[in-house]
C-alpha cells in the first residue's frame, strides 16, 4: 500500500504541473509491439538518415528491432540470436530482471547499424549489420577487441569530432571497475582501443559513474563523474571533471595534463563530498554557461542533511565554486545495492540567448520545474513550470491496468518533429523479481510537431 501511495504522489507532484501545456487532441500513435513490462529497462531509438530504428525487449523478453524509412507504413522486424549466459541462466538476447541492461544503437559513417546491451558485468553483447540501413543483416559478433570484455556494463556509442564511432563501457563491477574506450575503423570494419589504458581506473578498490563525453562550444569534450567505493549507492563521492580535444589526451579544467589512467588521486575534483553526503550517479550532468564555460549540476545534501540541487563552475582564479540552487526540505535517503528509482532528476544546464541558464528538475517530494539562473552569478532568477515533453496529459498517466504501472518514454527530435516512444512497466525492484508479472504493455510511437519552450 505504501508503494502504491508513493506512486500516486509521484504522479500528482511531477506530472500534474505539466498538464496545462498539453493542449490538443490525443494522438493515436503507431502500435509497434507488445513489450516486457515486469520492470523498466532503457530501450533505444534512432531517427537518422531518413529512417527509424527501434530496439526493445518484446513480450517474451527477447531483443527485437524494427525499422522503416520515413513515409513508409510497414515496419521491418528482426530478432537477433543469442548464446547461453550460464551464470544468468538465460541466453544473451533475453533480459532478466536487471534494469541495468539497457540497449544502445548507433549508425556508423557507412550507415551500418551497431547494437549492444543486455549486460551487467556480463560477456560483451554486440551486433553489427553487414548492409547499410538493413536490420535483417544484423550479425552477432560478441567481441570488439577481444580484451577485457567478459564483465561489460553500460555500453555507450557516440562520435568523435571527426564523426568516427566510439564505444565506451565499464569493465568490472560496481565498486571495482575501469572505463574503456574503443574506436571503429570503417575501412577494416574492426575495433581497436582508442586509449592504451582505461580512461578511469578504480585501482581494484572503486569505480566511476561518468557522463558520456559532450562536445562543448570551446572544442573540448567534457565529462564529469562520481567515484563509488562499493556496490552500495551511498558510497558515491568526489564529483570530478576532465576535458579533451581528441578523447586521447586529457586535462583538468585549468589545462594541466592528466596522465592516464585517471585515478582518484589524479582527479580534478569539483566537489569533495564524502560517502554518505548525497552524491548519486543518477543525478549529475555537465552543460555550459552563456560564455561556454563548463557548468556541472548535481545532487547532494546540504548542512542540514536536506537534498539540494547544486551547480559548480570554475571561477577566474581556477577554482571550482559551487552553490545550491534549490531550497528543498526533504531528504532522498538512498542506500544499498541494485537499481532504484530517482527521487531527484536534474537536466543538463542549457545556456539561453538572454544570458541566462535553464536547468530542468523533477522530484518526488517537491514536484518538477525549471530553474532560470543568472549566467554571470548563477543566482536563481526564477522558478518556471515544467515543460511537457509533448505527450498529451492522458498519455502521461498509466493506463495498463496493473498495480504499480509507470509510464516509460524515449524521445528523439528532428528539425521539425518530436518522436516519443511510450510503454508501461512496473517500477524498479533492486534488480529482483516482483511478486507478480503483469501482462505485456503496448509499445507505441507518437509523432508530434516541435514546440518551443516558454
Amino acid at each position: 500500500m505504501q508503494s502504491l501511495l508513493r506512486h500516486l504522489l509521484w504522479i500528482v507532484s511531477v506530472l500534474v504541473p505539466a498538464l496545462a501545456s498539453a493542449a490538443g487532441p490525443e494522438p493515436e500513435g503507431i502500435l509497434i509491439d507488445h513489450v516486457w513490462s515486469g520492470h523498466p529497462v532503457p530501450f533505444a531509438m534512432l531517427v537518422e538518415r531518413d529512417h527509424h530504428f527501434i530496439a526493445y525487449y518484446n513480450a517474451e523478453r527477447r531483443i527485437t528491432l524494427v525499422s522503416r524509412k520515413h513515409g513508409e507504413t510497414t515496419w521491418t522486424r528482426f530478432q537477433p540470436d543469442g548464446v547461453p549466459v550460464p551464470k544468468r541462466d538465460r541466453p544473451s538476447n533475453e533480459v532478466g530482471w536487471d534494469s541495468h541492461n539497457s540497449l544502445q544503437l548507433a549508425l556508423d559513417q557507412d550507415g551500418c547499424l551497431h547494437l549492444s546491451g543486455n549486460m551487467h558485468a556480463d560477456p560483451l553483447v554486440y551486433y553489427r549489420t553487414s548492409r547499410p540501413l538493413d536490420i535483417t543483416s544484423l550479425e552477432r559478433l560478441d567481441r570488439m577487441t577481444g580484451e577485457r570484455e567478459d564483465r561489460a556494463t553500460y555500453p555507450n556509442f557516440f562520435t568523435n569530432a571527426s564523426g568516427d564511432l566510439v564505444f565506451r563501457y565499464r569493465d568490472g563491477g560496481s565498486g571495482n571497475g575501469n572505463d574503456y574506450y574503443n574506436i571503429y575503423d570503417r575501412t577494416t570494419r574492426t575495433w581497436r582501443r582508442l586509449l592504451d589504458a582505461p580512461l578511469h581506473d578504480g585501482e581494484g578498490e572503486r569505480n566511476v559513474y561518468s557522463t558520456a563525453p559532450i562536445l562543448g562550444p570551446d572544442g573540448f569534450f567534457h565529462v564529469i563523474w562520481v567515484w563509488r567505493e562499493t556496490p552500495a549507492a551511498e558510497t558515491n563521492h568526489s564529483l570530478s571533471y576532465a576535458r579533451s580535444r581528441d578523447l586521447v589526451h586529457w586535462e583538468t579544467h585549468t589545462g594541466a595534463r592528466i596522465t592516464l589512467p585517471i585515478t582518484l588521486a589524479k582527479s580534478d575534483v569539483i566537489d569533495a563530498a564524502k560517502p554518505g553526503e548525497g552524491l548519486i550517479n543518477m543525478s549529475r550532468e555537465i552543460g555550459f554557461d552563456p560564455q561556454g564555460r563548463p557548468l556541472a549540476v548535481y545532487h547532494r545534501y546540504d548542512a542540514q542533511g536536506h537534498s539540494q540541487a547544486y551547480v559548480a563552475r570554475p571561477d577566474d582564479s581556477g577554482r571550482w565554486v559551487s552553490r545550491a540552487i534549490s531550497d528543498w526540505s526533504f531528504r532522498w535517503a538512498f542506500a544499498g545495492n541494485g537499481s532504484i528509482g530517482a527521487d531527484v532528476r536534474l537536466g543538463r544546464p542549457t545556456p539561453q540567448r538572454d544570458g541566462t541558464v535553464i536547468i530542468d528538475y523533477g522530484t518526488r517530494a517537491a514536484g518538477s520545474g525549471r530553474f532560470r539562473l543568472d549566467g554571470k552569478s548563477l543566482a536563481v532568477i526564477e522558478k518556471l513550470p515544467a515543460v511537457s515533453e509533448g505527450l498529451p496529459a492522458a498519455l502521461r498517466v498509466p493506463r495498463a491496468g496493473f498495480i504499480g504501472a509507470e509510464v516509460q518514454t524515449l524521445t528523439r527530435r528532428t528539425a521539425d518533429r518530436t518522436w516519443i516512444l511510450r510503454w508501461e512497466t512496473q517500477g524498479r525492484n533492486r534488480d529482483k523479481p516482483h511478486a507478480s508479472t503483469p501482462q505485456p504493455s503496448e509499445l507505441r510511437l507518437y509523432e508530434l510537431p516541435n514546440r518551443s519552450s516558454p
